[in-house]
């Protein structure tokens, strides 16, 4: 590792080597000059300021010296939130790759999502025992979906944040970073705006991609609050040549039916979130490609800070405990998404004609995932795609067919109910298996019922009408 971190040199009165450091330039500084590290940077080495500001315009002058302001003075969590939300606007302001704008959301629009939602909870009553989870439905335009969403990205990403703010400070080396205060404090808060920048952009790309508040299988809006964003959603059908009102009431279907689960399985949320947290636990940091990163900032160059991370720095330990913390997590991701797939089809199989076409692409959507669902898994080590989606399907279709409705949601009641990764690769045997459980499980309650109903000294409960002939004698 680099004796001088983060591309910082000593300062001018303490050359690197003696007096062969003083004659490197005018400042006598081992970066030549450029404590700093911006040597590299268009506009000089020997005056940092005008490598870092000289070449710009008054107006992005001013921006650069925000930015870096905002970069400096930050004193939060380990992201910029601030920041996130702003990069985060300003990313959806820019449209997406196709040219589509964000826009305002038009009275028709909110009364069309608000019918297929209506529409939506009525089928599924005939499809799921769990009850309507949807208070109120809401048509978003991309700016509102980002507003709702980032406190579940807060829980999402912090945990990982919060091990590259430690690192910041452990790629110091140790007899520096008793005295290194100032510069520790300086340098986590350029990684809570570096993250702030990424997230930022990672949310605003992904604004651009979804169609409601649950895609990636996680409840990112407010609690009962169905919503689809009505320019996503005419975007998703534009190529299928399925008819508008059919693809706006299939994703109300699934939107719906996640609002059901997230709703009525109280555990549920805390279960996903604490799942990724512990993943993020078991997740290490390569603190050399940290170092290199804030090492090659270049304030004046905003597209740097939102590439910085890009190449990723996260790593999942090779250990028991976390191979078993990421098969929690996916295998909790494939049940919900399967739940909702199985249970969405059989509300819709017979009502509408594009059911199985829809499903289908559906299906592709959540297994590829979008450019911004891979920004995430480079940024934070985690994917959030069910991998087992189609098993878990089958699965959950499987109880179906066995228990009926209520035995299938049963499941539900205690995360220790549900299926685990090996039960996804045999379905009927954990159908089967589960059957087997309860009987033995009611036979030997009932046996031990009676024989506390038995007087002491009693022999064993064979015959419960003898039971009762001697209980009459």
């Amino acid at each position: 590792m680099s004796d001088t971190p983060f591309g910082f040199g000593l300062p001018p009165e303490e050359p690197e080597n003696g007096d062969e450091g003083k004659k490197k330039g005018p400042a006598g500084g081992g970066q030549g000059g450029d404590p700093f590290g911006f040597g590299g940077l268009p506009g000089g080495a020997d005056n940092p300021f005008a490598a870092m500001f000289g070449s710009l315009n008054p107006t992005d002058l001013g921006a650069a010296f925000q930015q870096l302001g905002q970069m400096l003075s930050y004193e939060g969590g380990p992201v910029n939130w601030d920041m996130a939300k702003q990069i985060a606007r300003q990313t959806v302001a820019q449209g997406t790759s196709d040219g589509t704008k964000d826009a305002s959301v038009g009275p028709a629009e909110r009364s069309a999502v608000q019918e297929a939602v209506r529409l939506a909870d009525l089928w599924l009553d005939g499809a799921t025992s769990l009850p309507s989870g949807a208070n109120t439905s809401v048509a978003w335009s991309r700016a509102e979906w980002v507003e709702a969403t980032l406190p579940a990205w807060q829980q999402l990403v912090d945990p990982v944040a919060e091990r590259v703010g430690a690192a910041m400070g452990d790629v110091l080396p140790e007899e520096m970073q008793a005295m290194a205060g100032p510069l520790i404090g300086m340098m986590r808060s350029m990684g809570g705006a570096m993250f702030g920048q990424q997230i930022g952009q990672a949310v605003g790309t992904l604004a651009g991609e979804v169609v409601g508040s649950t895609d990636i299988g996680l409840p990112l809006g407010p609690a009962g609050k169905a919503a689809l964003l009505p320019l996503n959603v005419e975007a998703f059908g534009k190529d299928l040549g399925v008819a508008k009102d059919e693809v706006r009431l299939y994703l109300a279907l699934r939107e719906a039916a996640h609002q059901r689960l997230f709703t009525h399985v109280p555990w549920l949320r805390s279960h996903l979130f604490g799942a990724v947290e512990g993943y993020a636990r078991g997740i290490k940091v390569d603190t050399s490609k940290l170092e290199d990163a804030v090492g090659q900032l270049d304030p004046s160059n905003p597209e740097q800070l939102q590439e910085a991370l890009q190449q990723g720095m996260f790593q999942p330990e090779d250990t028991p405990e976390q191979k078993a913390a990421l098969a929690r997590l996916e295998t909790a991701l494939a049940l919900v998404e399967g739940w909702v797939d199985a249970v969405v089809h059989e509300a819709a199989k017979a009502r509408l004609t594009s059911a199985g076409a829809l499903r289908e692409t559906l299906r592709r959507r959540r297994a590829s995932g979008g450019p911004a669902e891979q920004t995430f898994a480079t940024l934070i080590g985690l994917e959030l795609r069910p991998r087992r989606l189609r098993d878990a399907s089958r699965l959950w279709a499987s109880l179906t067919d066995a228990r009926g409705m209520d035995g299938r949601d049963a499941l539900w009641e205690h995360p220790d109910m549900l299926p685990t990764a090996t039960d996804l690769d045999d379905p009927d045997g954990f159908v089967h298996r589960e059957h087997l459980d309860f009987s033995e499980l009611d036979k030997m309650l009932g046996e031990a019922a009676g024989n506390q109903d038995r007087p002491k000294g009693a022999g064993p409960d064979t015959d419960g009408a003898d039971d009762e002939d001697d209980t009459d004698k």
